[in-house]
Order: C-alpha cells, then sequence, then structure tokens
C-alpha cells in the first residue's frame, strides 16, 4: 500500500520517533533490524513525523509541514516523497483502515496484542495491520509430532490465530514425558497422545480449525500423501525419528513447492531450521556446509558420533522443549504471514549454557546438492 492510498497517514505508536542530541530523528525503536536514524539538519522532516498523527490525509500533512517551515520554500513533491520513503521503509500505518469484517470482535479482542506486536515487527507497507493476523487466519499447517516441542508449537500456533492445524503423532502418553511435554497431564497417561493434545488445544482456543490422526511417518510417500491431502501453506516437523525423517521431509518439500520448518534439542543447544523451496540453501545443502565447517578433529573413519554420542533417549526438560516448540512456532509464524521476514536456508537459536552465544547457521546453495540442485547429476 502506498501512501497516496491511506486515508489518514500515521506513524506507528511502536515506532515512535525522537530527536537525538545532535538534531538527527530517529524512528522505528532501537531494536536492532528495525530502527533507523535520519539526519535533519533543517528540522522539517520532524514536523512530518509529528504531522503524521493519524489526524490528516496525505495532503494535509504536506500542507501542514509547507505551513510550519515557510523559510525552507520546501516543494511539495519533496515532502511527498519522505512519506513514501517512510511508509516503504515500514514505519506508516492507516490510521483511518477499517477493523476487517473477516475478524470478529472477539478475535480482535483476543489479538489485539498480537496486532501490535506484528506491526512492531512489520516491515511491509499494510492496507491495514490485521493483515498479518487475517494471514494466520486463512492458514493451513501440518504438523509431525506433538511430543516435547511440537506440543509447545501447537500449542503458540492454536493460541495465536493459525487458521488450521493439522496433526500427526503415533505414541501414548508416557510417565517419563510429563517432564517436558506440556499439553499432558497425569490424567493423560496411557491415552494416545493425539487424543490428548486435540483435547488440550481444542480448549485453549476455540477459533481455529484442529484436527489430527494417530499415525507414523514411515516414509517419504507418507509425507507426501499427507501434505497433498490438504494443500497446507508449511509444514513443521517436530519428530526426530525415523532417523532420515528430515531428509525425507526436505525432499518431499521440494518436490511439491511447500516452505517448511524443523526444531529440536540437542542438551543445551535448542534451534530451528527454516526452509522454503527455491529460495536459499535447502536442508541438505545446509547440513553439508556444516558438517564441512566442523572441527572435531577425527581420526580417518572415526564416526563422528564419538564427539556427540547418541543416546537412546534426548536429554531435555521443559525449558528446552518449550524453546524449542516456540522458535518452531515462531517459524511458522513468519513463514504464513511475512513478518518477521526471515532468510530462508538457515538455523538459529540459542545455547543455554553460554547466554548471548547464538545458534547461528547459514550456507549457499550448492550446486552440488542432490536435493536441490536444478541440472541432473
Amino acid at each position: 500500500m502506498t501512501v497516496d492510498e491511506m486515508r489518514r497517514p500515521r506513524i506507528k505508536p511502536e515506532h515512535r520517533a525522537y530527536r537525538t542530541v545532535d538534531g538527527n530523528l530517529r524512528i522505528g525503536s532501537v531494536v536492532y533490524g528495525i530502527g533507523a536514524e535520519v539526519k535533519d539538519p533543517d528540522g522539517w522532516v520532524w514536523t512530518l513525523v509529528e504531522a503524521m498523527d493519524g489526524t490528516r490525509d496525505t495532503a494535509q500533512v504536506v500542507a501542514e509541514v509547507s505551513r510550519r517551515h515557510p523559510g525552507l520554500r520546501l516543494p511539495a513533491a519533496d515532502i511527498a516523497q519522505a512519506m513514501a520513503d517512510l511508509t516503504e521503509a515500514g514505519y506508516v500505518e492507516d490510521a483511518g483502515a477499517p477493523p476487517p469484517e473477516e475478524l470478529t470482535a472477539a478475535e480482535r479482542e483476543r489479538y489485539s496484542r498480537s496486532m501490535t506486536l506484528q506491526r512492531w515487527m512489520d516491515l511491509r507497507p499494510r492496507s491495514s495491520p490485521w493483515e498479518p493476523q487475517l494471514l494466520l487466519r486463512r492458514a493451513r499447517v501440518l504438523l509431525i509430532g506433538v511430543g516435547g516441542t511440537g506440543g509447545a508449537a501447537a500449542r503458540d500456533l492454536v493460541a495465536s490465530g493459525v487458521g488450521r492445524l493439522h496433526c500427526v503423532e503415533p505414541d501414548v502418553v508416557e510417565l517419563s514425558n510429563l517432564n517436558r511435554q506440556t499439553l499432558f497431564r497425569d490424567a493423560d497417561l496411557g491415552t494416545p497422545k493425539i487424543d490428548a493434545a486435540l483435547t488440550a488445544l481444542r480448549a485453549l482456543n476455540p477459533h481455529p480449525a484442529i484436527t489430527g490422526e494417530r499415525g507414523e511417518v514411515r516414509g517419504p510417500t507418507d509425507l507426501a500423501e499427507l501434505l497433498k491431502g490438504a494443500a497446507y501453506d508449511v509444514l513443521l516437523l517436530a519428530a526426530d525419528r525415523p532417523s532420515d525423517i528430515r531428509r525425507w521431509a526436505n525432499r518431499v518439500c521440494l518436490d511439491l513447492g511447500v516452505p517448511w520448518a524443523e526444531a529440536g534439542y540437542r542438551g543445551p543447544l535448542v534451534s530451528v531450521g527454516v526452509f522454503v523451496p527455491g529460495e536459499g540453501a535447502c536442508w541438505e545443502c545446509l547440513r553439508a556446509a556444516e558438517v564441512e565447517r566442523r572441527e572435531l578433529r577425527l581420526a580417518p573413519g572415526q564416526d563422528e558420533d564419538v564427539a556427540s554420542p547418541r543416546m537412546p533417549w534426548n536429554p531435555v526438560n521443559a525449558v528446552t522443549a518449550s524453546l524449542s516448540g516456540g522458535l518452531l512456532a515462531h517459524a511458522a509464524l513468519a513463514l504464513l504471514s511475512g513478518v518477521p521476514r526471515i532468510e530462508p536456508g538457515c538455523r538459529f537459536g540459542l545455547n543455554l549454557m553460554v547466554p548471548g552465544d547464538p545458534v547461528a547457521q547459514r550456507a549457499d546453495r550448492r550446486p552440488d546438492c542432490p536435493a536441490c540442485r536444478t541440472e541432473p547429476a
């Protein structure tokens, strides 16, 4: 949406500007990735953002800036261009935009705080600050696994207002699950996880359509059939078995053109990978680059598991599971709504042992990748 199409352009409340001691203008908050600093030696840009308070249309804003700086003889086109630049940068919304009819009053109240966060992180011009929430409401998500990571992701997606969520899970609730799979209670012991999860999720929010099935993905054909069944907008993988399931997901999503994300924990490391076919590295590209990057100093023929042994269980608690699930839900919301913009082909997260030490992996698409290369081998 352009500034000329807005009824009453307004600087987003979360992006309210202020003047620095040296007379520059800072806008968009002081959050890295959002804020910006503008030189304003004559002071008229400050007047412009003050005038864009939602009470004037575009022509009235231009007139107000001209009126308050008569000595500068500012061309109206320059003022209008500055408004357009601020709008294109994502700092402006239309204060006159009506609430969307697709969202009921109850839904707007439920998601009112979500809307303000989306508005804060959103750097795209929108016809309405509710547009990202509408995109979530229309979205269809397939989630494989509702254990620790998957259960937390499902909870966050449902609370956030994703329109349709279909869950697939083969297991039953066991006592050892309850330290981190927070959808379940003692009363659920022995119950299929999918049944207990659907009950808990439907109690959380009545608006999304939440469905599920008890089943296990045993090969790429199973994944393809699930994805083709309802034309999902995104696949979320929160299962770590069979061991090749991420490779299957990568190949199937590349074939079908479906964005996907996978998340989990490895001891104190919690992370999520985000992939979009045709944009950036695929999962196999990223994994190959990470293998090359490691400096394990293994002897020839020595298995890398000696450096990071695999156990028959995953060391985990409610914190690591919930963090990985939250990251998975965050990735899904970003893929579905565009807020925030995440460049795909990456893995990010955190190391709970060392605050401030991030998990951050990114790689270029590999021309020799067996999964996503465009030319035959």
